[in-house]
């Protein structure tokens, strides 16, 4: 079966979605994602969408399943590169991509994940601070 490639890059996972998601894809997915958050104690997921022409209700909630378990591994998920015809589809569905972020592309998915890595970065030298006080 085809596998979907995870990268890490600093503290987050990047998935590029290149082919056409279909449900088994989809499931591996998510047990690889989870896997690899668990293992690497990621803190931020990007999932980069925009070779998707087509996302069908299955796969959206896929999305959201994706990024509840992040949550609950403390990771937070962007989706980047999400096609109109694709935002359409998903209103229509009436699918709400709860606890997702999005960006208009992987430069600006990335930086949202960077700006959670630097906030809890912040809040262990505070945390520090106040331990050594």
């Amino acid at each position: 079966m085809d596998r979907i490639p995870i990268l890490k890059l600093g503290g987050a996972l990047i998935v590029t979605i290149q082919v056409d998601m279909h449900d088994r894809l989809a499931l591996a997915l998510e047990e690889d994602l989870t896997a690899m958050i668990a293992r690497t104690s990621a803190r931020g997921v990007l999932i980069e969408i925009s070779a998707l022409e087509i996302v069908d209700s299955f796969i959206g909630r896929m999305l959201v399943s994706i990024a509840a378990v992040s949550r609950v591994l403390d990771a937070e998920t962007v989706v980047a590169g999400m096609r109109p015809a694709v935002a359409i589809t998903l209103v229509e569905l009436g699918l709400e991509l709860t606890g997702i972020k999005t960006a208009l592309n992987v430069e600006r998915g990335m930086a949202l994940i960077q700006a959670r890595l630097s906030e809890e970065d912040d809040g262990h030298e505070s945390d520090r601070d106040r331990h050594e006080n």
